[in-house]
């Protein structure tokens, strides 16, 4: 039976409100299984050591004069945190002060026993995690998660004891004290707690770490996890590319069980225990080809831990009173099979980040690139780089300079809280270059492989992160705007403002923007990018008749059961993440419009493409979907909009028909939709139609008894009306989206509209470069605009200003 005793409390007697007892880890997996394992979630059983045990330490007789916390003084007191040799020196005495002081033989015997009773519930074999709990950490407004050690795989009691030694005395590291100075903590009005946990075997299994929001920025509507083979530390610490997850909340409550993204990571090396090493250590082994190019973990078990992740923040928010998304690890043990939460902690960067003001970076030159990698945050910065390859170097840093490294560790935060911008060869989203970066609000490129190869020491580099989820660092000082605007005082025009979307990656950070929902998304954009193959060269790969490029179509599905799946899951996904940034509102999706030049770039795509003399009129659009050379690929094209609207549940996915000729053609489109499951009106399907052609137009009350609206494509309506190919520099000055041949086009289209009681709205450049035009749409009564991110604050000034004057 589990008893606790003056110094020691176990997990099932400690709550939240036990922080100053047993530090903010401890006191959040003590209220976690008293709250959360009845919900199924599982914990590691364990107790903590209390930090009266510590101030008990502090209080011995010191080596040399007075107790050890008068020697701890004389060993900080004056410290300078921002000379770093200064630092190193005073650390590690104070360190050693403690590591070198016996336990007290009451706090021992306490200790051994709580372990003993341990033993007994799970085994003698059973090895344990030796975790430090600060009282100060995991706050709400300061995360000291990394800042003191963790054992693990702790076996017997002197390895035990000694690790609580250590554990006590890395209150003292270097990046702790200079955390808790930065932050305005007492280093003597702290107290350490120790956690004595029984290990998950994620050695032979996998971990990582999961959040109930996006890190980089702070859409809460996902769960995002990561994850790798082997202990977490490597997540943790960042020192590989883990897989990525996420699970979109809102559809997950109504039942739909899904993952709405993934990426695979290189998971190149996994950490295990050191089996013939006596003091517990661990160490990195190769991680085999075959299981890189496999996910970590399977669907199943990702949306067993967004299930565990849910219950956590909504388990902590009602306690709190107030919305806490969570940063919380988890373990997989490779023995029983089992998912285990180890440690769950408020979330302290992207949640407390001031929405009301919107920041948009956005480069106003093109220069060299120098690396890629992961983006942390969405801003630019520009600075000398400075390569330090360890922390011996750390002191050769100025202010203001980029930090280059391989990698950073919590060692290196005081010359990151001085620098413009951190670049690192390696690291995930969750390493720890990337959550310092997100505290200190500064960009971060990580995991660029060769960054430190590619960069040299003392040159002007330019670090974008504002390009979507791969970061850029670019040769030379680039310049840049930045674009703040107070949306609290932003006015909502009558006019549906929407935006023009393709990239996936841009989702999250662009529904932050004032909106009614997504205009336009394009498919070419995430075929070209994250598909990359013809998908008839994905259908059939053997009548690819370049050996090089049917190997490269290969190697794409290579773990999927085909071409056709790859494409699929591909494809919806990336128009799942942008249905579910924007949800509950709606998203139009445009299906396909590929010429058959701009098809024939794509990887197999040669041998699937006729040669036309004039691709702009040739086949595209809805053409294409009903052609017998196209016909199968238009089918995975309905597979994954099925996916998404169905099996995913974001049934605010419209859809829309782009080039479509003739009122049969748009007939024979919606039966060929019927029969691959999108049948109009199931499941509030809507079907929109890109009005673009003259035909469009002039037929419009033929086309409305077909389709439930009507967007205005006014660059190729332009074109047509006109007779001037917009691809042709030659007669660009007579492209012209204001001549009064094509507003009356507009006119009739919203005109029609109205009249057969259906949308009307518009997605072309028009609004964005013309404002005359806007007040033209606004008189006319149009139902939307939709326009690109980087106009839609200027247009929704123009279109309420247009709104007033129509109602003078």
């Amino acid at each position: 039976m589990q008893t606790s005793s003056k110094y020691i409390r176990w997990f099932n007697e400690i709550t939240i409100d036990d922080i100053p007892l047993v530090g903010g880890k401890n006191a959040s997996l003590g209220e976690m299984i008293r709250g959360l394992a009845p919900q199924g979630i599982k914990i590691p059983n364990g107790f903590a050591i209390t930090a009266e045990a510590y101030h008990l330490v502090l209080d011995q007789k010191g080596l040399t004069q007075g107790n050890i916390r008068d020697e701890l003084h004389v060993a900080l007191d004056g410290l300078n945190p921002d000379d770093v040799t200064d630092l190193a020196q005073r650390a590690s005495r104070a360190r050693k002060i403690i590591v070198d002081t016996p336990l007290p033989e009451d706090l021992k015997k306490e200790i051994l026993q709580a372990f003993h009773q341990l033993q007994a519930e799970y085994g003698t074999e059973m090895s344990v995690a030796v975790r430090s709990s600060a009282t100060a950490e995991d706050l709400p407004t300061a995360s000291f998660a990394g800042q003191q050690e963790t054992y693990l795989n702790i076996i017997g009691d002197e390895q035990l004891l000694e690790s609580c030694r250590r554990c006590f005395a890395s209150l003292f590291t270097d990046r702790a004290i200079h955390y808790r100075i930065d932050q305005g903590f007492d280093h003597f009005k702290i107290g350490l707690s120790v956690g004595i946990m029984k290990m998950v075997r994620s050695d032979l299994a996998s971990s990582g770490v999961m959040f109930t929001l996006d890190t980089e920025t702070g859409f809460r509507d996902v769960v995002y996890i990561t994850g790798a083979y082997g202990l977490g530390e490597n997540v943790v610490q960042g020192t590989l590319e883990p897989d990525e997850f996420y699970v979109h909340k809102p559809t997950f409550a109504q039942g739909h069980r899904a993952v709405l993204r993934r990426h695979c990571g290189s998971k190149n090396i996994k950490m295990i225990y050191s089996a013939d090493d006596s003091k517990g250590t661990t160490h990195n082994i190769t991680v085999p080809d075959a299981d890189r190019r496999r996910y970590c973990i399977s669907d199943d078990e990702v949306l067993k831990l967004a299930d565990d992740a849910i219950k956590i923040e909504k388990y902590y928010s009602a306690k709190a009173g107030f919305d806490s998304p969570m940063d919380i690890e988890w373990a997989k043990d490779g023995i029983d099979g089992e998912l285990y939460i180890v440690q769950a902690r408020p979330e302290t960067v992207a949640s407390q980040q001031h929405k009301q003001i919107l920041e948009q970076y956005r480069l106003r030159e093109e220069g060299k690139i120098l690396a890629r990698g992961n983006a942390i945050g969405t801003k630019i910065a520009s600075g000398r780089a400075r390569y330090i390859h360890d922390v011996s170097h750390l002191h050769e840093f100025q202010p203001g300079e980029v930090l280059v490294a391989d990698i950073t560790t919590p060692d290196w935060e005081p010359v990151m809280k001085i620098a413009a911008a951190i670049v690192t060869n390696r690291g995930g989203r969750t390493c720890h270059a990337a959550i310092i970066a997100r505290e200190l609000g500064i960009p971060a490129v990580v995991g660029c492989n060769n960054a430190s190869d590619n960069i040299t020491n003392d040159e002007n580099i330019t670090i974008s992160c504002a390009e979507g989820a791969q970061g850029r660092v670019y040769e030379g000082k680039l310049a840049f705007d930045i674009e703040c605007t107070d949306l609290s005082d932003l006015e909502k025009p009558d006019t549906k403002i929407m935006v023009n979307l393709g990239n996936p990656e841009l989702a999250f950070t662009t529904s932050f923007l004032p909106n009614d929902g997504v205009g336009l998304a394009r498919l070419e954009f995430i075929i070209t990018q994250s598909i990359k193959a013809h998908p008839m060269a994905l259908l059939h790969p053997e009548k690819i008749s370049d050996t090089a490029q049917r190997q490269a179509v290969e190697s794409l599905f290579a773990g999927f059961n085909n071409g056709a799946d790859y494409f699929v899951q591909k494809l919806s996904e990336s128009v799942a993440t942008i249905a579910a940034a924007f949800w509950p509102k709606p998203v139009i999706v445009r299906l396909s419009d590929f010429k058959t030049n701009e098809y024939a770039k794509l990887l197999g795509g040669e041998d699937f493409e006729p040669i036309e003399a004039n691709p702009m009129l040739g086949l595209r659009g809805a053409a294409r979907y009903t052609h017998p050379d196209y016909a199968e690929s238009f089918a995975l094209e309905c597979q994954a909009m099925k996916r998404v609207r169905n099996t995913m549940g974001l049934s605010n996915v419209k859809l829309m028909i782009p080039f479509c000729r003739r009122v049969d053609e748009g007939r024979k489109v919606l039966e060929a939709m019927a029969g691959y499951g999108l049948t109009q009106g199931e499941n509030d399907l809507e079907i929109y139609i890109m009005c673009e052609i003259p035909n469009n137009v002039i037929q419009i009350d033929a086309f409305a008894e077909l389709f439930d609206g009507f967007s205005i494509g006014s660059n190729d309506l332009t074109q047509l009306v006109l007779g001037v190919d917009r691809d042709s520099e030659a007669i660009a000055f007579d492209f012209d989206e204001c001549d009064p041949g094509v507003k009356i086009m507009i006119q009739m289209v919203v005109e029609g509209a109205k009249r057969n009681n259906k949308h009307s709205g518009i997605c072309g450049q028009a609004p964005s470069d013309h404002p005359e035009m806007v007040e033209f749409l606004v008189d006319l009564g149009i139902d939307s605009m939709s326009l690109t991110p980087d106009s839609v604050l200027k247009t929704t000034q123009s279109v309420l200003l247009a709104e007033k004057n129509k109602s003078k």
